[in-house]
């Protein structure tokens, strides 16, 4: 399981879906939330779009492995969703904050890989933010203010990049997931496969 972090602004959505479009071998998690969808935002492809009833229903039956609340709406990951995932032999990719890290990291421990992403600058993250023309000026700048927020917990992760360059950004987040995947501890079956090599090899 692979989290990717960051300030709203900062990158990590495209990263993500980059990523996902060129590796196979990784699927993206599905988040659910009780925020109102953004226009050309897909339920059940972008979000699970829900209502704080339904949510609560979620949390309280344990089918969340996170959740947290950001700006006064809820998200979480769905814990089947993942398990399935995980059971077909695919990575899993987490879009989520801090909050939900730590509890993902308290669960699973080793088997997260965390990653946090971050703006080249305090003034490129800002115009970032303005670019997107989907919120007010005054949503932008409590934007801002969690940005700060966020950014302060990037010792907790075991990554850190600068997005100064898509592309680039790109290439160091798989160069990461491609080294993670091949720890020893990871190899299925590697165990097996030096055990019959040795055992002929006598």
């Amino acid at each position: 399981m692979y989290v990717l972090s960051s300030p709203s602004g900062a990158g990590k959505t495209s990263i993500a879906t980059k990523l996902i479009g060129q590796d196979p071998l990784i699927s993206m998690s599905i988040s659910m939330t009780t925020r109102k969808p953004r226009p050309g935002e897909v339920d059940g492809k972008d979000y699970i779009f829900v209502s704080k009833e339904e949510f609560n229903k979620a949390i309280e039956n344990n089918e969340l492995l996170e959740w947290a609340e950001v700006f006064g709406n809820y998200y979480g990951t769905p814990k089947e969703a993942v398990e399935q995932k995980l059971k077909t032999g695919k990575d899993v990719l987490f879009d989520i904050d801090w909050q939900g890290t730590q509890q993902l990291h308290e669960k699973v421990g080793k088997d997260l890989v965390r990653l946090f992403i971050l703006p080249p600058s305090v003034n490129v993250l800002e115009e970032r933010l303005k670019r997107r023309g989907q919120d007010e000026d005054h949503i932008v700048q409590a934007r801002m203010k969690e940005a700060a927020n966020q950014i302060s917990h990037w010792a907790e992760y075991d990554y850190v990049i600068i997005n100064e360059n898509l592309d680039e950004s790109l290439l160091e987040v798989q160069n990461i997931l491609n080294a993670e995947r091949l720890k020893r501890e990871r190899r299925v079956g590697l165990s097996a496969f030096v055990r019959n090599m040795t055992t002929r090899m006598e």
